[in-house]
């Protein structure tokens, strides 16, 4: 059991939370988090943030009882984590663009600092949140609130492009960076129950048939995921 050191809002049930302890993971990847020993019965999937000293940092969106029971918590109070779970971000060469919409930020952050200055892009529906923390890490940060992220890039600066966010935003990516030869890379958020593999909750329908988003995933070669059928848009 680990205990929360930290839990503050950000913005509108958005809410960055600390943990104490020494932590490992490589970007892209997650941990399920579980502050409760009955109800709701699953740990909750959420991607890493940021690992520091003695200290793993998750940034979530307060959308339903899990997250709610999250954003309850204070310093001091125990958490369970298990993790590293996923096989994270590829390490790409080149000029790199990570692109996130909404809570979708919260895995770019950790990847930006550990990747060579790439740009990255950042939208929002209403209201924008950490912008300033990614500058120290970016070749170039543009932000868009209320507009459309993905038309802001020219796909053909890049070697590869790493996003993630709302499904209809990495759909439109992917189309976008087609033919510019830019490798894109997506991040699905998925329903998962045990994180390892075993339960068959987070399959993602890909190209070759159904895969795990908890081990073959989060992180896919976009061309791998069927879109239309994965996600209806």
């Amino acid at each position: 059991m680990n205990t929360v050191k930290s839990n503050v809002k950000i913005a509108k049930d958005v809410y960055l939370m600390k943990i104490e302890g020494h932590f490992e993971g490589r970007m892209g990847q997650f941990y399920m988090l579980r502050a409760w020993s009955d109800y709701p019965v699953l740990s909750r999937p959420i991607s890493i943030y940021d690992i520091g000293v003695q200290e793993i940092s998750f940034l979530y969106h307060v959308v339903g009882e899990g997250t709610e029971r999250f954003k309850q918590l204070e310093a001091g109070d125990p958490i369970q984590l298990e993790g590293p779970y996923g096989n994270g971000f590829p390490v790409v060469q080149g000029k790199v663009a990570l692109v996130g919409g909404g809570i979708g930020i919260a895995p770019l952050y950790f990847a930006a600092k550990q990747l060579q200055q790439p740009d990255i892009y950042l939208g929002f529906s209403r209201e924008s949140y950490l912008v300033d923390e990614f500058r120290p890490f970016a070749g170039e940060v543009v932000c868009d609130v209320g507009g459309i992220i993905v038309n802001q890039i020219d796909y053909t600066r890049y070697d590869a492009v790493i996003t993630c966010g709302p499904h209809v935003m990495m759909k439109a990516l992917t189309e976008r960076a087609r033919g510019s030869g830019a490798k894109v890379y997506v991040s699905l958020e998925k329903r998962m129950a045990c994180g390892i593999g075993a339960c068959l909750v987070c399959s993602v329908i890909c190209q070759g048939g159904n895969r795990k988003a908890c081990v073959d995933g989060p992180v896919f070669a976009a061309e791998e995921v069927r879109f239309d059928a994965e996600h209806g848009v």
